[in-house]
């Protein structure tokens, strides 16, 4: 059972990234672009061809069709996403979409280590699930341990969803207006008691 929850948790992990890219085909081929990995021929197969491979990984995952292959798929998958952010975090180019999940959502789009570790966990959860072999379930464990994987997934995307709006500790003011305001009032400053 433990199996068919981590590959719940993988397939809908996959099927979170892949859906948004689905409905904007043109800002995953502006992210794909961005990380300056692939020749433009290339850039553009990946950009059409990577959210279906996701979704399609995904609901074999969840389903607990094909055997070991959609883990497989899913730690090549991951993999190549660890490699892509570590390639440009090494370059020291930061200031890009990460393209995981729905992307240019954030005000500033930036990766980081953490992107790339989280990418590289997936993986390895995907090799350890592949190597696992074919997992057998009844139907009542298989419904109980997707139920299960797919309520972790969304727990963590509540999660991450409160903590881009809530930062405890933080005076809740926009990041741009502060540099804004800190410029202003350095301006009338020197207005003030300057010549």
């Amino acid at each position: 059972m433990v199996w068919v929850v981590l590959a719940s948790i993988l397939g809908g992990t996959l099927l979170l990234a892949g859906f948004p890219k689905l409905r904007d085909r043109d800002g995953l081929l502006t992210v794909v672009q961005g990380y300056r990995l692939l020749p433009a021929g290339a850039e553009r197969g990946v950009a059409t061809a990577l959210p279906f491979v996701e979704v399609a990984v995904g609901i074999a995952l969840i389903l607990g069709i094909g055997g070991p292959w959609p883990a497989a798929a899913a730690a090549l998958l991951f993999a190549a996403f660890t490699a892509g952010l570590t390639v440009n975090l090494v370059r020291g180019r930061r200031d890009l979409d990460c393209g995981c999940f729905a992307f240019g959502a954030h005000e500033v789009p930036r990766i980081g280590w953490f992107h790339a570790g989280r990418a590289a966990s997936f993986a390895a959860a995907a090799l350890v699930l592949a190597s696992a072999g074919t997992v057998e379930a009844t139907a009542p464990e298989r419904v109980a341990a997707v139920v299960g994987g797919l309520l972790a997934v969304l727990a963590v995307v509540a999660v991450a969803q409160i903590r881009s709006v809530v930062h405890v500790g933080r005076r809740p003011v926009d990041d741009y207006l502060t540099a804004a305001s800190i410029r202003l009032r350095a301006t009338s400053t020197v207005s003030r008691y300057g010549s």
